[in-house]
C-alpha cells in the first residue's frame, strides 16, 4: 500500500506534491489516506499513513512537518534549532496556530492541510528555500500568500521574481457560494472584485485566482505560478472536500521537500 500523490514540477532537487484520498487506510468520509490529527480521524489510522508517506519520502516522523491551522497569517520557520534542540512538545506547541511553514533543510518535507481551502506551494532554488502556506478565505483576505512571499524575501533573501509557486487543489469559483457578508471582507480588503466574484443565486468567490493575483502583485512571474485546476468540491472521490463530505473528514496534505 503506497499513498497516490498529485505531484508538480518545479525543477530538479525538489519534491511537491498534494495527496489524494488514495492508498492509505482509512474508513469513511476518512478513506483512505488522512495525516491530519486535528480532524477527528482515528489516531491509529493517521499514524499508519503517516509512516506510509514518510517512507515513500525516505524521511523519519520528525522530517515531517505539519502545523495546526488556525485560519490566520504566521508564517512559522523550520531552522536546524527547530529541528535539533526543541523537544517533540516544544515542537507541536510552536506550530500551534501557524498557518504557513517555511525551510531551507534538505530532507525536510513540509506542508499544510486542505479541504477546500488552497493549498500554496512555492519554492526558492537559487537560496534553497520552499515554503507551504495555507490559504483559505479568512487566509486570502489576510494576504496570507503575499506575506509567505514577503518572509521568504526577509529571512532568506527570496527574489519574487525567481520564485516558482504552485496552487493546489481547492474550491472552485462555481463550488465557492458565499454569503454576503463574505463578499464585503473581500471588498473591505481592496480586492478587485470584478476579477475574483461573480454573482449568480449568491456570490461565489475564486480563491484561485485572488491568490494568484496575490502572487502576481508580489512580482513572481505569471509563467511560474502554476494552478492545479482541481476542485475538491467536485472532485470528493479524489481530494477530500469538508462542503461536500462535513468537517469530520480528511484533509489533503500539499507538501515540499527539497534535496
Amino acid at each position: 500500500m503506497q499513498p497516490v500523490l498529485h505531484q508538480y514540477d518545479l525543477g530538479p532537487g525538489v519534491k511537491a506534491f498534494s495527496s489524494t484520498r488514495h492508498g492509505g487506510v482509512g474508513t469513511g468520509n476518512y478513506a483512505s489516506f488522512n495525516i491530519n490529527y486535528y480532524c477527528g480521524d482515528n489516531d491509529a489510522d493517521v499514524v499508519a499513513n503517516r509512516e506510509l508517506l514518510c517512507q515513500m519520502l525516505g524521511i523519519d516522523e520528525w522530517h515531517l512537518v505539519y502545523p495546526h491551522q488556525v485560519h490566520g497569517d504566521v508564517v512559522g520557520v523550520i531552522d536546524s534549532q527547530w529541528m535539533e534542540s526543541l523537544s517533540p512538545i516544544e515542537k507541536r506547541i510552536s506550530l500551534d496556530g501557524v498557518d504557513a511553514v517555511m525551510t531551507n533543510l534538505s530532507g525536510v518535507c513540509i506542508g499544510v492541510g486542505t479541504a477546500d481551502c488552497i493549498p500554496i506551494l512555492l519554492y526558492d532554488a537559487a537560496h534553497h528555500a520552499s515554503c507551504a502556506v495555507h490559504a483559505g478565505w479568512r487566509g486570502t483576505v489576510k494576504r496570507i500568500a503575499q506575506k509567505a512571499v514577503e518572509a521568504m524575501a526577509g529571512h532568506y533573501g527570496s527574489d519574487a521574481m525567481k520564485l516558482r509557486a504552485v496552487i493546489g487543489p481547492g474550491i472552485s469559483l462555481q463550488a465557492f457560494e458565499v454569503g454576503d457578508e463574505v463578499y464585503q471582507e473581500f471588498e473591505k480588503a481592496h480586492f478587485d472584485m470584478a476579477r475574483i466574484a461573480r454573482r449568480y443565486r449568491k456570490w461565489h468567490i475564486d480563491l484561485w485566482e485572488c491568490n494568484r493575483l496575490q502572487l502576481v502583485d508580489v512580482g513572481i512571474p505569471q509563467a511560474c505560478i502554476q494552478i492545479a485546476g482541481i476542485c475538491t468540491y467536485e472532485q470528493h472521490d479524489d481530494f477530500f472536500s469538508a462542503r461536500r463530505l462535513g468537517i469530520h473528514s480528511g484533509r489533503i496534505f500539499s507538501g515540499i521537500m527539497m534535496e
